[in-house]
């Protein structure tokens, strides 16, 4: 089946999959059409101003107080949340990960979350949380909304279906997406089996970052953002909903699907973007320019010009700087940075860092390119280039990010990922030349 999608980031949409479903004029009338009920999902305080206050109107087979009953506790313990500080015994270090093992038992995307890192504190609506998930099984009558952020979502194997209480996103390697926060879903998948990074992020929503001097144009456009139109199920048969809430999760027992909506409007809503629509921009003289210029969305903090979290990407590009290293050079941040691969290789990092694979490179801990990636760029003919057929990116946040004990004992980490630095040699011999020999 195919999924249609309306374009435009932050839009305020409208959307109905039954002619007159959707009042006009107003937002809760006395009777519904079709004997839906009228329900408002916000994402922001009622008084937010105008450009960051979010919400949409929900038109819907039953009211959201008739999709739970009581609760009961539920357990997901590889899926962890901020502050989850000195749960195990690994030292300080730059880390590196090859890909998570995919699942031998039956294994749904909830259940296959497994929390590489924590930062900030959810209580207090600030920091992430960097996840891998795995998957081999759909979910069917069980469902998910999460409480304490919305995800943002990075297939790196296979397709998988969102289909949420607002419509469908389907998606695939090379796509992204966002799933606000308390947006009821499931997840089924396309393929057998499938992989991917999530971002959870507890704080102000993701946004598209200003462009400053760059003007209107480039970088992500919103006219390639997609937000799915309405669909809904009418399914009377038992089903579970699960929630996260503060870090713990509970889980309720209902009669029928929680995914109801038959019509919506408003701002507040899932969506996906294609990052092969990013338009990155570049030096084209001199110098390599800072990652930021890479972000593709962003999450503010309140401090001006320090996010939250960015989302940055490395895309297909051409290099063409003058007397230039051209990768990124040797580097300590004051963010701290989670960076995985989707396909092909990373510049700064040929070998070793593999589609699937992670690096951590906490806050003041330095970072950049391996001994053989420093020499070959040395050296090389400055000739225009083109990097093609890769896609890395990166979840960088203001805080520092707490490996979680999965992470520490993850058999996939790379013990020996310090020694990919042990060949860079002294050249500084006291002349101007130094000693490239």
């Amino acid at each position: 089946m195919a999924f249609s999608y309306m374009p435009g980031f932050g839009n305020d949409f409208e959307t109905e999959t039954l002619p007159g479903s959707l009042p006009q004029g107003r937002n809760s009338p006395q009777r519904p059409a079709y004997g839906l009920y009228a329900e408002q999902l916000s994402g922001s305080p009622f008084t937010a101003p105008r450009g960051t206050n979010e919400r949409s109107w929900l038109y819907r087979i039953r009211p959201s107080v008739k999709h739970t009953d009581r609760f009961k506790a539920a357990s997901y313990p590889l899926w962890k949340t901020a502050p989850n500080v000195g749960d195990h015994e690994l030292a300080l270090g730059q880390y590196r990960w090859n890909p998570v093992p995919m699942p031998k038992e039956p294994t749904d995307f909830i259940q296959g979350m497994r929390s590489m890192t924590t930062a900030g504190d959810v209580l207090g609506q600030t920091g992430m949380a960097a996840h891998v998930y795995v998957a081999n099984t759909s979910m069917v009558d069980d469902h998910f909304f999460n409480a304490d952020g919305e995800l943002l979502v990075v297939p790196q194997v296979g397709a998988l279906r969102f289909v949420t209480e607002m419509g469908v996103i389907e998606l695939r390697p090379g796509e992204i997406a966002v799933l606000p926060r308390g947006l009821v879903f499931k997840v089924e998948l396309v393929d057998s089996q499938v992989r991917g990074y999530v971002c959870e992020n507890y704080g102000a929503k993701l946004t598209l970052p200003d462009r400053g001097p760059i003007g209107a144009n480039c970088l992500a456009n919103p006219r390639d953002f997609k937000t799915p139109f309405a669909w809904f199920e009418e399914k009377e048969t038992p089903c579970r909903l699960i929630v996260k809430w503060c870090g713990n999760f509970h889980v309720t027992e209902i009669g029928h699907s929680p995914l109801d909506v038959v019509a919506w409007h408003g701002n507040y809503a899932p969506y996906k973007y294609d990052l092969a629509t990013f338009s990155p921009v570049g030096a084209i003289l001199f110098d390599h320019p800072d990652p930021s210029i890479f972000t593709v969305l962003t999450a503010p903090s309140g401090e001006e010009g320090t996010a939250n979290i960015d989302f940055v990407i490395f895309p297909p590009r051409w290099l063409v700087a003058e007397d230039t290293f051209r990768p990124p050079w040797y580097h300590r941040n004051i963010m701290s940075e989670f960076m995985g691969l989707i396909h092909g290789q990373y510049d700064a990092k040929e070998e070793g860092f593999v589609p699937g694979g992670i690096s951590l490179h906490n806050l003041m801990l330095a970072h950049g390119p391996d001994a053989p990636g420093f020499e070959k760029a040395s050296r090389a003919d400055l000739k225009p280039v083109k990097l093609d057929n890769t896609m890395a990116f990166m979840f960088e946040t203001r805080f520092p990010q707490m490996l979680t004990r999965y992470g520490a004992e993850l058999e996939t980490r790379q013990d020996n990922y310090i020694d990919c630095w042990a060949d860079l040699k002294k050249r500084f011999n006291g002349t101007p030349e130094g000693d490239w020999s």
